[in-house]
């Protein structure tokens, strides 16, 4: 891709890995995964969002790999990941799965991060085994479980069928997003970010949304278009912790509300004033230091913490 897929300086350009590999699904789908840190530390997990890729996680990469091993890799579609024709929640679960299996060794525990999409392929995956085997704690961000359409608030008139309908077609559209222009920018703040995001946060995020091909955006929007992960939020049964930003549009503080609700065993939430859906970027030093906390209260930095075998 001939488009610059994310900024190449400041505190939001993806730092290099310390290793790199490939991960298989239950598929035969590869996925791009990085890690980055000391090979023994503490290992924490990132999972992205729609139309995003490990880039959106600079900012977290680049402070914890100081003193844990972060491990993030491409949803299938995004960023270096090929795109698949499986778009739904299982095939998220089975990459998670795939991810684990490929970084972690047997018995190895990690705290597990997800931003929207990625929140969900969390929710989605709370069942399995290998989820199961490797979550010692789960930080969910701007994120939900159902009803994403009918909630959202992108289209600023009243809740109802108009509003739904206008939001599917907007979350939906097979129009491809074009060049980063100061229009696209302050399109894309409006839909995902709070009013007073920095330009250096808009930028990152316009690179990275607008890299993503609007064929992989165009599928995944119906995935979470008709998304109903209840069960897989009650399965989640490790401590959980929330953040969401008071002016996310496409995930508005009533999908955390009610994951607190139903989650097993919700430590927080953290609703962020102003912040919008982007909280990774928006809100980098809050998200970095709930991960970091809950790594330091659920995860055991003397368990071994030599990789599985890599795929080839």
């Amino acid at each position: 891709m001939s488009r610059l897929t994310h900024v190449t300086s400041g505190p939001y350009a993806p730092p290099a890995a310390a290793r790199e590999l490939t991960a298989r699904s239950a598929d035969g789908t590869r996925l791009h995964v990085e890690v980055h840190g000391p090979a023994e530390a503490p290992a924490v997990v990132l999972s992205h969002g729609w139309t995003c890729s490990t880039a959106f996680w600079a900012a977290q990469i680049r402070e914890l790999a100081a003193d844990h091993r972060v491990i993030a890799y491409d949803q299938r579609g995004h960023g270096r990941t090929p795109a698949s024709p499986a778009c739904s929640t299982d095939a998220l679960a089975d990459d998670l799965e795939a991810v684990l299996s490929a970084t972690l060794a047997p018995g190895e525990r990690a705290v597990i991060a997800g931003h929207s999409m990625g929140g969900m392929t969390v929710m989605a995956a709370a069942a399995r085994p290998v989820f199961r085997a490797h979550a010692a704690a789960v930080l969910l961000c701007s994120t939900g479980s159902s009803r994403l359409v009918a909630e959202s608030t992108v289209v600023p008139i009243r809740p109802g069928r108009a509003r739904t309908w206008l939001t599917r077609q907007i979350l939906g559209s097979r129009v491809p997003l074009g060049p980063v222009t100061p229009l696209a920018r302050r399109i894309l703040r409006y839909g995902t970010m709070g009013p007073a995001s920095a330009p250096d946060m808009i930028e990152a995020c316009a690179r990275i949304v607008h890299a993503c091909p609007r064929t992989v955006r165009h599928a995944w929007s119906h995935v979470l278009a008709t998304l109903d992960l209840g069960h897989g939020v009650r399965e989640l049964r490790v401590p959980t912790e929330i953040v969401v930003g008071t002016a996310d549009r496409l995930t508005p503080p009533v999908h955390a509300r009610e994951l607190a609700a139903a989650l097993p065993q919700c430590t927080g939430v953290t609703e962020l004033p102003g912040i919008g859906h982007m909280t990774p970027v928006e809100a980098p030093g809050t998200v970095t230091g709930r991960i970091r906390d809950l790594v330091a209260t659920h995860v055991n930095a003397h368990q071994p913490a030599v990789p599985a075998e890599e795929s080839a």
